[in-house]
C-alpha cells in the first residue's frame, strides 16, 4: 500500500493540504486529516458505479446511448458552433488550466463564460469592484485573530475544517492557547450548530443585515440608533457587541451566501466593507469571503486575468464585455436567450432554480463531468472526465486566493481523460469548422 501525503483537498474553498491518501492497487482505499466530505471525494473515485465510463449522446427516442470520444467532442463542438450565444457555465470544481481552455473556446464561439459565483459570491465581487478588498490571508487570521465573526454562514457543515485550522481551535503564532485566545461571534437567523460554538449569537431577522450592519457603524461613529430593536435584535445587545469589539486586538469577518444572497445582495456587502473600514479606526479588522467550491476563486482569479472580469463575462461581440443581470447564467436561461450550453465543473441541475432548469431542457446541453449528476437528466451530451485534484494534477485557489498544486493520486479509468484535455479536442475541432 502506497500513502500519498500532504494532499490537497478537492472539495471546499479551504483547500487543506495536510491530507494523506492510501492507494493500493490503483485505488484510493482510505484517508488521514480530512473531514468526511472530503474523505467522501476522494473515495468517489473508486466507485465505478457513481461514474459515466464512456461518453453518452441522446438520440431522438430520448435514450443516451454510448458513443467513442472523438464522437462526443466533435458533436459538442458542432452544437457550441451552430448556436448563436452559448454558455459555457461553472469552472469552479475544475483546474486553472481547464478554466484558461474554457475562456479560449468561449472566445471562439462567441458566447458567455460564467461560473457559479454567479449563483454565491458574485454579489461579493461587485462590492468589492465598489468599495475595495480589506482582506487577509487565512494564515494572518489563524496567527493574529483574536475575534472572529462567522455571519451568514455555517462552517461546521459547509467547511468541516475552517474552524480547526485557520480560526477558532487553531493555535496561531500569536494565539498560542487557540480557542482560549479568542471570542466566536455567529450572526445567524437560524441557531445552526455553528452557532451553538458561539460566544455571542446575534440574531437578526431574516434579510435585515443591510440595517444591522448600518446600526453597528452608527454606533461605532458615535450616534444613536432611535429604534429600541433594530432588525430583531435589542439595541443594548449591539452596544455590547461593539464593546466587546474594542476589547480585542485584531478582528476577522467571514462571511458566506446569508449576506451575499439575502435582501441587499451587492449591497450588503458595500456595508459589511465599510463597516470594516469603520473598525478599522479602533481595531484591525479585515472580512473573508466562505467561498464553496474549492476552485470558484480560481476561477474569477483566472477570468479576470484573461479579460479584465472575474464571471459574466460575453464575448458576442468580438470581445469581452460585463454586464451582471444580462450575462449571467441564469438570467439568460430564464429569459430563453441561450440557445446552447456547455456544463464544466459545476452541477446547475441540483442548484439553479426550476425556470432556469427547465429552460436547459429546451436546449442542448454538453456536460463534462467526473460523476452521474442531476445535470444528466437535460443534457445531450455527457463526456466524463478525469477528477480533478484525484486523477488530475493542476492549480487551484483558496478561498483566501493562495495558489495551490492539486496532486494525481490516482489514474483515471481507462479511456477517461482530464476536462483540459477534452476542452482542447473540442477547440481544435471547432477551429475547424470554423
Amino acid at each position: 500500500m502506497e500513502i500519498v501525503k500532504d494532499v490537497v483537498c478537492p472539495f471546499c474553498g479551504c483547500l487543506c493540504d495536510d491530507g494523506e491518501v492510501m492507494v493500493e492497487n490503483g485505488d484510493v482505499t482510505g484517508t488521514k486529516n480530512l473531514c468526511r466530505i472530503g474523505h467522501a471525494k476522494f473515495m468517489h473515485s473508486a466507485h465505478k458505479s457513481s461514474r459515466h465510463l464512456d461518453p453518452l449522446i441522446r438520440q431522438e427516442n430520448g435514450e443516451l446511448k454510448k458513443v467513442d470520444m472523438d464522437t462526443a467532442i466533435e458533436e459538442s463542438a458542432r452544437i457550441l458552433v451552430e448556436a448563436n450565444w452559448p454558455i459555457l457555465y461553472g469552472w469552479s470544481a475544475t483546474l486553472c488550466e481547464s478554466q484558461q481552455k474554457g475562456i479560449e473556446l468561449t472566445e471562439l464561439v462567441g458566447g458567455v463564460f460564467d461560473n457559479t459565483a454567479a449563483v454565491c459570491h458574485g454579489p461579493s465581487l461587485l462590492a468589492v469592484q465598489d468599495r475595495g478588498y480589506p482582506t487577509c490571508s487565512l494564515d494572518e487570521a489563524k496567527n493574529y485573530a483574536d475575534l472572529v465573526f462567522y455571519w451568514g454562514c455555517n462552517p461546521v457543515h459547509a467547511h468541516p475544517r475552517h474552524m480547526s485550522r485557520y480560526s477558532i481551535h487553531a493555535r496561531g503564532f500569536f494565539r498560542e492557547k487557540g480557542i482560549h485566545d479568542r471570542t466566536m461571534i455567529v450572526v445567524d437567523p437560524r441557531k445552526t450548530d455553528s452557532a451553538k460554538m458561539a460566544d455571542i449569537h446575534i440574531q437578526p431577522y431574516p434579510g435585515t443585515d443591510h440595517i444591522l450592519i448600518s446600526a453597528l457603524r452608527m454606533i461605532l461613529n458615535g450616534v444613536e440608533p432611535q429604534q429600541d430593536v433594530i432588525a430583531g435584535v435589542p439595541k443594548e445587545q449591539l452596544y455590547e457587541l461593539v464593546d466587546i469589539v474594542g476589547k480585542h486586538q485584531f478582528s476577522v469577518v467571514f462571511f458566506g451566501m446569508g449576506l451575499t444572497q439575502s435582501r441587499g445582495k451587492h449591497r450588503n456587502i458595500d456595508n459589511a466593507i465599510t463597516l470594516i473600514a469603520d473598525l478599522n479606526k479602533h481595531i484591525k479588522s479585515v472580512l473573508v469571503p466562505m467561498r464553496g467550491h474549492y476552485n470558484v476563486a480560481g476561477c474569477n482569479i483566472v477570468a479576470a486575468y484573461e479579460t479584465g472580469y472575474p464571471f459574466c463575462v460575453d464575448f458576442s461581440k468580438g470581445y469581452p464585455t460585463y454586464n451582471p443581470g444580462e450575462s449571467s447564467t441564469i438570467d439568460m436561461l430564464t429569459s430563453e436567450s441561450a440557445d446552447a450550453m456547455l456544463v464544466c465543473g459545476a452541477d446547475p441541475g441540483h442548484s439553479f432554480p426550476n425556470k432556469a432548469v427547465a429552460s436547459m431542457a429546451k436546449i442542448p446541453v454538453v456536460n463534462i463531468n467526473p460523476v452521474i449528476n442531476p445535470t444528466d437528466p437535460v443534457c445531450d451530451i455527457i463526456i466524463p472526465c478525469a477528477f480533478s485534484g484525484v486523477e488530475h494534477a493542476g492549480t487551484g485557489y483558496r478561498m483566501d486566493c493562495m495558489p495551490m498544486r492539486l496532486k494525481e493520486v490516482v489514474s483515471p479509468p481507462e479511456g477517461i481523460i482530464s476536462d483540459t484535455e477534452i476542452l482542447k479536442k473540442i477547440i481544435l475541432n471547432v477551429k475547424q469548422m470554423l
